[in-house]
């Protein structure tokens, strides 16, 4: 007899659905995970408000959420990676491991990804917005004793945000401008803390999320909205800053950025917007690089070692937890940039 759990569905945009579905029992390599708590992505978002994002849209239901961790309620045959009652995180990336991009040591680029709640493939991939899960063992990373499990919940962000770094390049002794100050903004500030950034300058157009990027390590906050001397000053001498991590998406935003680098400085774009104009000229003359950060892999580990070691208190980025049955509720104010920063769903609740 299989089981069953309660999932959080979307069909169309606004109409999230509590159902019941099926859960099969563990098998070889595989764990069940009662999931504790579950953190709503900025592309959780865009599928509750507008049904996808760019070309990607939802063809058919498809739960949501890939930022979870929880306790392991069952293990199949073969499994000595965790053990029924250990507390882990659970990565959502799935590469195929076999593909030119896995093979090349590139699996976040694998032709054949299956990553938690993505319509970017048909039939597409369930996501973990469940409160029992079904997945693999080597998805689990142990949580240490004593991490509050809304803090695990939060190695997916932080995985994309250390994978941004190490795009960057060494940090030690750089200026690091982090342009957007939403979950991804202030974990950016955080990696970029850990990896050894002399000087932190964050920037938000609301003073909001500029107070949480200040707990989380930011050296000075400008508001781009009422300051609008930052950039000219920031430019002075060809510009002071040698990394950009772009977190907001915004033309204005990366324009802005470009303006204040140094000559050869690094541009990581991690924001999504669309299609955007950047002043060609300006980055020829400045010899500027600018690069994409897609995803994670090997820095989910890495996320989920650093949270345990509680090297910074990760707490001020989460702002709200709601219960299960309060979804609509958590999505309607994880909307609301001046109201949350990272809101969590608790499956205890539910």
């Amino acid at each position: 007899m299989r089981l069953r759990c309660m999932c959080l569905k979307i069909h169309a945009p606004t109409d999230l659905r509590l159902e019941e579905m099926e859960v099969a029992e563990p098998g070889p390599g595989e764990v069940l995970v009662k999931v504790a708590m579950g953190g709503i992505c900025g592309s959780d978002l865009h599928y509750y408000r507008h049904g996808g994002f760019g070309t990607i849209r939802i063809q058919e239901p498809m739960v949501l959420g890939h930022e979870v961790a929880g306790s392991v309620s069952a293990v199949g045959p073969e499994v000595t990676r965790v053990q029924v009652g250990d507390r882990v995180a659970v990565t959502p990336s799935r590469p195929c491991s076999a593909c030119r991009y896995c093979l090349e040591g590139l699996p976040n680029q694998c032709l054949d990804m299956r990553y938690y709640g993505s319509a970017m493939r048909m039939p597409h991939v369930q996501g973990a917005f469940r409160d029992t899960l079904l997945c693999n063992a080597v998805q689990c990373f142990k949580v240490a004793e004593g991490v509050p499990i809304t803090l695990a919940a939060l190695a997916e962000p932080f995985a994309v945000c250390l994978h941004a770094v190490s795009r960057a390049g060494p940090l030690i002794g750089k200026r690091v401008l982090v342009s957007g100050c939403g979950p991804i903004g202030v974990l950016s500030v955080a990696a970029a803390r850990i990896h050894g950034a002399a000087e932190i300058v964050a920037t938000d157009v609301l003073d909001e999320p500029l107070r949480v990027a200040k707990a989380m390590g930011a050296t000075r906050t400008i508001n781009a909205a009422t300051d609008s001397d930052w950039v000219r000053a920031g430019s002075a001498d060809k510009g002071s800053f040698d990394v950009m991590l772009e977190c907001s998406g915004n033309q204005r935003a990366l324009r802005d950025g470009l303006e204040v680098m140094r000559p050869r400085g690094v541009v990581v774009q991690l924001g999504l917007g669309g299609d955007v104009s950047v002043p060609q000229n300006l980055i020829v003359a400045k010899e500027l690089s600018i690069c994409g950060s897609f995803r994670f892999h090997a820095e989910f580990a890495l996320a989920v070692q650093l949270i345990n070691e509680a090297r910074l208190d990760f707490s001020p980025v989460v702002s709200h937890t709601f219960g299960l049955r309060q979804a609509t509720e958590a999505f309607e104010l994880a909307s609301d940039r001046q109201k949350s920063m990272k809101v969590l769903l608790d499956f205890a609740q539910a």
